[in-house]
């Protein structure tokens, strides 16, 4: 099922000379589908990923979710469909250091108020299990290992249920053995709970475990690439 479409997407900064960070960026995501953005570095891989999160708006062409237009919708509206609907796992964990594991996953779901407080830790709890964390919800990020906190991370952005989960580079501060259990839990969340899964890497392995490889060049998508099954 489609969940998002970009048509034509671009992102130019103002300025003399203007500089351009996506261009003409038409793409496809699917429930159920893990897909990665590739290329060389400063290529537009993050500026397309956050056009496609609403962090950004481009300066041309239409993203829809769900069917919808949601490219002129204003600050507010924005920010409600994301809280909502998206969740963002980056490179850096950005977890608050004053505040547990519990604390820090509980966040977005105290903002959303779809929970009493009861029901929201109770929620917070099976998913810091559910990322394979059950004993460390009351730790703080410093007594937590950086597998560890990338995967509170990761139980954060699922906090409201969301359809579309988005990493930027999130395996970029972990080993190998932390990035493949990462990976492992973004192709379950796609293959298994019907969401879809976006993630900008430089890993080629990573890559090659996605259901969907966009390659992109000096900001533009060059090739959309379907991957041979992965067991």
């Amino acid at each position: 099922m489609r969940l998002l479409e970009g048509r034509g997407l671009g992102r130019v900064l103002a300025g003399d000379p203007a500089i351009t960070l996506v261009a003409e960026a038409s793409l496809a995501i699917d429930k159920g589908s893990f897909t990665t953005i590739v290329g060389p570095s400063g290529c537009g891989k993050s500026s397309l990923l956050y056009l496609l999160g609403l962090i950004d708006r481009p300066t041309a062409g239409q993203l829809l979710f769900e069917g919808q237009d949601v490219t002129a919708l204003d600050g507010d509206a924005r920010a409600r469909l994301r809280l909502t609907h998206f969740g963002f796992v980056f490179q850096f964990h950005f977890l608050l250091p004053e505040f547990s594991a519990l604390e820090n996953v509980m966040m977005p779901i105290r903002r959303v108020g779809r929970f009493d407080r009861a029901a929201g830790e109770a929620r917070a709890m099976a998913l810091l299990d559910a990322t394979g964390l059950a004993g460390k919800d009351g730790k703080t990020p410093d007594r937590l290992s950086g597998g560890e906190r990338q995967r509170v991370a990761i139980a954060r952005a699922l906090a409201n249920d969301p359809d579309l989960i988005l990493g930027d580079e999130p395996t970029g501060n972990l080993d190998s053995q932390n990035s493949a259990r990462v990976v492992e839990m973004f192709r379950a969340l796609a293959h298994e709970q019907n969401r879809a899964v976006i993630c900008v890497t430089h890993d080629l392995g990573i890559a090659a475990a996605s259901d969907v490889r966009i390659s992109m060049l000096d900001g533009r998508v060059v090739s959309i690439e379907r991957n041979a099954v992965v067991s």
